[in-house]
């Protein structure tokens, strides 16, 4: 029996399943928002690519401020806030355990523990990577619904604080041991202005650490360590070695910005912007939580006159200690809904012999393998079989206090560096 407290959430769902089976990365079922653009210059020369590993105050440019800034701007007291430590797993509902599970292992994780009916249908699964986490996705049985990122806190006082936080579920925090949750701790669930479910926990026993991957030695065209030593790899899914980040779609983008920076040390990395020329946007007062969903406020800042911010990559703020570049995002929509969840994997030649195991199961590419301007991680993209997406990521950036707020054109062409074109439905 599922129990009311593994239920507790809003849907925030969508009746949109999207096609199975394989897609081309460029077919006529995955229709691209942008094309190529050419290298060649009018005098005939060619400029060659190139990367670097930059500074981060170099790489972000000058339209960003310093992080204790734009909080101060946002009368926001760190003192204030539940200090989160990581994001520990995701809750989902589907309607076919069975199917679920088939994807789950071949997108690379493993179950951990499985509930079933007196029947014998399952009914709750909990699957975990290689990390320390106990697991990483949590699934029960049911009809589709998003039931939230699941984030540890310091301390059974910080959950204990959050419980005061406008939104706290009515029955508080709860005991996950009882409900046969591997590792125990304790769980108490949110629901933002938008009736997104948030899920903080602390006590969870950590799990053992499973088998790290190898680490490939690579060879470049002036230091090749790698001498009578023959790189072989061996076809399968992408193990799964941890939960990274995950994100949502929302209405009143503002607003939902607002409450995370506010309540929780979420601290917005990077922000995405788009052009509001409007009268009252440019007679507006300052405000670095963007425009409401009229235009109503305005940014005065250098750079970002006439514009509304729609889209922000936030991270735990864990002061001076690195961190994942964003570990929770939000972008503005026609529509709520979660967007995807995303799941480091190992390395490179990982992320190709994971995509090319989904592909060779029939599963529906949604994007990839490419890699992202913000946050630079390698990425790519796929369908559930329940019409959820998710991501393999790696290589991501770190960021720590010390990191620039920075803003950025909110284009198509800011979302990678190199990769297929971005379909359509990514950005639906």
């Amino acid at each position: 029996m599922v129990t009311q407290t593994e239920t507790e959430t809003q849907s925030n769902s969508s009746t949109w399943t999207p096609p199975q089976g394989n897609s081309s990365q460029w077919g006529s079922q995955r229709p691209v928002t942008l094309t190529s653009t050419s290298t060649s210059h009018a005098n005939g020369s060619i400029t060659f690519n190139a990367g670097a590993s930059l500074p981060d105050i170099e790489a972000i440019g000058p339209v960003s401020s310093p992080l204790s800034t734009w909080q101060k701007e946002n009368n926001i007291d760190p003192n204030k806030q539940v200090k989160m430590v990581k994001l520990a797993h995701m809750r989902y509902q589907h309607p076919n355990l069975t199917e679920i599970t088939t994807f789950m292992r071949d997108f690379g994780m493993h179950i951990v523990k499985q509930d079933s009916s007196d029947n014998g249908v399952a009914e709750r699964i909990w699957f975990r990577g290689y990390g320390p986490d106990q697991y990483v996705y949590y699934a029960q049985r049911g009809p589709k619904q998003f039931l939230g990122g699941t984030f540890e806190v310091e301390s059974l006082a910080e959950l204990e604080k959050a419980t005061q936080i406008p939104g706290a579920s009515p029955e508080g925090i709860i005991d996950l041991a009882a409900v046969g949750a591997p590792g125990g701790g304790k769980m108490l669930t949110l629901l933002d202005p938008e009736g997104f479910a948030i899920n903080l926990l602390h006590g969870q026993e950590p799990a053992p650490k499973g088998d790290f991957p190898t680490k490939v030695i690579v060879n470049d065209e002036v230091e090749k360590p790698r001498v009578r030593k023959f790189n072989r790899f061996t076809p399968g899914p992408a193990a799964v070695h941890k939960l990274g980040h995950y994100g949502l779609c929302v209405q009143e983008f503002a607003k939902q910005v607002e409450w995370y920076t506010r309540y929780f040390n979420l601290a917005p990395t990077d922000f995405l912007f788009v052009p509001d020329s409007s009268a009252v946007a440019a007679a507006a007062p300052s405000s670095s939580f963007g425009k409401d969903e009229e235009g109503k406020a305005g940014d005065e800042k250098e750079g970002r006159q006439g514009t509304k911010d729609v889209a922000a990559f936030l991270h735990i703020d864990r002061g001076a200690t690195p961190v994942d570049h964003h570990t929770f995002f939000m972008s503005t929509n026609k529509t709520k809904h979660v967007h995807h969840c995303s799941f480091e994997v190992h390395d490179y030649d990982t992320q190709h012999l994971g995509h090319q195991w989904l592909g060779s199961r029939g599963y529906t590419s949604v994007w990839g393998i490419g890699r992202h301007i913000l946050g630079s991680q390698i990425f790519d993209y796929w369908w559930d079989t329940t019409g959820n997406m998710v991501e393999h990521y790696a290589d991501g950036d770190l960021v720590n206090n010390e990191t620039p707020v920075s803003w950025s054109d909110a284009k198509d062409e800011s979302l990678s560096v190199w990769g297929p074109e971005v379909p359509s439905w990514f950005l639906h």
